[in-house]
């Protein structure tokens, strides 16, 4: 009951306190500069989800090699972009003009084969994919590692003793049951990586919240304009929310118990194995 009268006078401050300026929020919600905005971030977060997914296979690879010289620097790469805000890593990348005026492409203390201007190279836009990108990668590295080593190892000693290849045995037997631990912390990243993408506005990147700024920084309605950025966020989430559910609930179906006792998982591959 008590909960109910909270909602209650919640909903009534929302719905009827006229600072919230509910007609100004609708007619800015699809507003161009606000959609394009939107797109923006949305970019921004696909793009540094897939590109810091892959640098996060290759350092998770890199943990497990047998090559110290690899797993040192892997575990340093992880540290080191861990440790340090997001938000520092963007003005960072902004500035890196200061640190090195020029990037060229060459044979190390031999001849350059090109060079370019850093302030040409490193817009707002590509320092907040560069740093959005490498501070991701981090993180997805540490889940990856933590999904494949949750496969217990017996699996792949099962699979090599059936004659499995190694691209076969990862494939088809590891990688689905790592997909069980990995899918629900990579939602989560690629959701935080998203309200994340809020960071850049700081360097001058047109996401959605600096869409908005500039809107009220011309018509002084902060209140109405930070709502329909709020709005956007809520939708996008929301989506993305409902796919990651979806995925728990697919790579999910091999925890199921059957009636012996068995996983569902390992008696369909015993099975298919039998009726070979």
């Amino acid at each position: 009951m008590i909960l109910l009268v909270l909602a209650a006078q919640f909903v009534n401050f929302v719905v009827t306190n006229e600072r919230f300026a509910w007609d100004i929020v609708w007619g800015y919600l699809f507003y161009p500069t606000v959609l394009q905005g939107l797109a923006m971030s949305v970019f921004i977060t696909i793009v540094g989800m897939t590109v810091g997914s892959l640098l996060g296979i290759a350092l998770a690879a890199g943990h497990a090699s047998d090559f110290w010289p690899v797993r040192i620097v892997c575990q340093a790469y992880v540290g080191i972009f861990r440790g340090i805000p997001p938000l520092v890593q963007l003005i960072f990348w902004f500035n890196l003009a200061y640190l090195l005026p020029e990037i060229s492409v060459g044979i190390p203390f031999g001849p350059t084969f090109g060079s370019w201007s850093s302030t040409a190279l490193i817009s707002p836009l590509t320092a907040a994919l560069i740093g959005l990108s490498l501070h991701e990668a981090a993180y997805m590295s540490e889940i990856i590692r933590s999904g494949l080593g949750a496969v217990d190892a017996g699996q792949r000693d099962a699979a090599r003793a059936m004659g499995f290849t190694q691209w076969r045995t990862f494939s088809r037997i590891i990688l689905p049951q790592a997909m069980r631990v990995i899918v629900p912390p990579t939602g989560n990243q690629f959701i935080s990586l998203l309200k994340g993408t809020s960071l850049v506005s700081v360097i001058a990147m047109t996401d959605l919240l600096f869409s908005v700024q500039l809107i009220y920084n011309r018509t002084y309605q902060v209140v109405p304009l930070l709502l329909v950025a709020c709005i956007w966020y809520l939708v996008v989430v929301s989506l993305l929310t409902f796919v990651q559910r979806r995925l728990e609930r697919r790579y999910g179906k091999g925890q199921r118990r059957d009636e012996g006792g068995t996983s569902t998982w390992r008696t369909t591959f015993l099975r298919g194995r039998a009726s070979r």
